[in-house]
């Protein structure tokens, strides 16, 4: 069964020139998307193209000045981890409020564990429940260990459960049921 791109309704390329005219054409309207995928395809050494870590960087790079807020997540965790960059928590920090601000909730969630590892508590939740608030399970514990810390209010913790709970009720649905349990692969 043929593979085809999300994007232009075609099958995917089979030779690098129409690999790269397509992603030429996608990058010269300033798809901040194109400019991940094909960082990512450089990162790995993948989609026709030579493995090559600087220039997958400074492609994400190009997508971070388009919006692209995924990678803004990417660029913080490699530079948390020092992975492919050097480590840099100052940058990881500014990648991570970027996505968070983008609405990325598994940033926000990284950017209340810098503030509660600093002893930012009060901000430290404030970010768990706006995370949580998204649906993001590991915020929603973090908030609740903070409600028997103290640090949560009784009222705050029951607003960002409601909160929560309406996120994953707008989530699922019958359709989604059905579909995991025909595909109960996740990636």
């Amino acid at each position: 069964m043929k593979q085809w791109c999300a994007f232009c309704r075609l099958p995917f390329p089979r030779t690098s020139g129409e690999f790269t005219k397509r992603y030429n054409n996608r990058m010269k309207v300033k798809d901040a998307e194109a400019f991940r995928m094909l960082g990512k395809c450089y990162l790995d050494g993948g989609g026709f193209v030579k493995k090559s870590i600087n220039k997958a960087i400074e492609l994400w790079n190009r997508a971070v000045e388009l919006g692209s807020i995924g990678v803004h997540y990417y660029l913080a965790t490699a530079y948390v981890e020092g992975r492919y960059v050097g480590r840099n928590p100052t940058i990881a920090l500014h990648h991570f409020k970027m996505a968070a601000i983008g609405g990325h909730e598994k940033a926000r969630y990284y950017l209340g564990l810098f503030e509660y590892d600093n002893g930012n508590h009060h901000r430290a939740m404030k970010h768990f429940m706006i995370a949580a608030r998204s649906g993001y399970d590991d915020a929603l514990k973090e908030v609740g260990m903070g409600y028997k810390a103290g640090h949560v209010t009784k009222d705050d913790y029951a607003s960002t459960l409601r909160a929560y709970k309406e996120s994953q009720d707008e989530m699922s649905s019958e359709q989604r049921t059905k579909a995991e349990m025909e595909f109960p692969f996740k990636d």
